[in-house]
């Protein structure tokens, strides 16, 4: 059973720092490609990082740069290391796990907020 819980928001100042987790049970965890989504306020969910179960990453074009996708296949976790906040980050971030049959599994999320 997948999962994806979310762990790590909270408020940050400009400039600042934060690092987001996501964890699952289960002992597939190494076979699932993982995505980090941000939805600012009254906004579209979009994607930001995402890593596959190959360590294939991808990052946003407004994330490169400052965000670092990370995985453990051994603590079943996959982290988003987030440097250099700006307001524009804030909003809740959503982790996403899609299994190699292609199912579909959403975290409740976690907020980021970033004071202008």
């Amino acid at each position: 059973q997948v999962e994806p819980v979310e762990s790590g928001g909270g408020l940050a100042q400009a400039g600042g720092s934060l690092k987001l987790s996501c964890t699952t049970s289960g002992s597939n965890f190494r076979d699932i490609d993982i995505q980090w989504y941000h939805q600012p306020p009254e906004k579209q969910r979009d994607l930001v990082a995402s890593i596959s179960s190959t360590y294939y990453i991808m990052y946003a074009d407004s994330v490169r740069g400052r965000f670092t996708i990370s995985r453990d296949n051994a603590k079943n976790m996959v982290n988003l290391q987030m440097n250099y906040l700006t307001p524009e980050d804030t909003g809740v971030y959503y982790c996403r796990m899609q299994t190699p049959d292609q199912r579909v599994y959403w975290g409740q999320g976690t907020q980021v907020t970033v004071p202008s």
